[in-house]
């Protein structure tokens, strides 16, 4: 690792991850000047909604990005105390990577929740911010575009349905759902 490298670090629940968490992972590695994306599934959510296995979803982020290069799938959220705090985990990755200049990468959708985030002040401070736009949740004064607003909470809706997911979901993660019968009853 050189001492310039940037990390951007993508987290979030991937309960499960799709299509649009994987273009926001393309997104930032061709418009970024950034060396790597880290995408860090919680380990715990801190708002306390239910989530499929960590294990499971590991291996959903690693299935979903792995025709991304300079992506890793990291679990430190294993290691951390619950429940996750997206400051803890920063803290862990700067202490991990201590020559490492971190950005958090976080969907134009989460801006109006950061009040709520424990010391996002502090969050801001340790990892800048790259807003991606959200189809819907644009910001009046951001040139980039929205990508699609694809939605976890739908998927896990039409999965426990038996209704398509296709175009959702990417085919390797669609079979992981499907054999390990993920989803069902959520």
């Amino acid at each position: 690792m050189s001492e310039s490298e940037t990390i951007a670090v993508y987290g979030g629940s991937f309960n499960p991850p799709h299509v649009a968490h994987t273009l926001v992972v393309a997104y930032v590695l061709a418009t970024q000047a950034v060396d790597r994306v880290l995408v860090v599934p919680t380990g715990d959510h801190p708002f306390g909604k239910p989530l499929a296995p960590f294990a499971d979803r590991v291996r959903m982020c690693e299935l979903a990005m792995q025709d991304l290069r300079r992506v890793e799938v990291s679990e430190i959220e294993r290691e951390l105390p619950t429940p996750s705090l997206t400051l803890r985990t920063l803290e862990a990755l700067a202490m991990r990577y201590p020559d490492a200049h971190l950005r958090l990468v976080i969907g134009s959708d989460l801006l109006a929740e950061t009040h709520s985030w424990h010391n996002f002040a502090r969050i801001e401070a340790l990892a800048p911010p790259i807003i991606v736009q959200r189809q819907g949740h644009q910001q009046p004064d951001a040139d980039a575009p929205a990508l699609p607003a694809v939605s976890s909470t739908e998927i896990r809706r039409r999965l426990r349905c038996g209704e398509s997911v296709t175009g959702l979901l990417a085919p390797a993660v669609a079979h992981y759902v499907a054999t390990h019968a993920l989803y069902q009853s959520s």
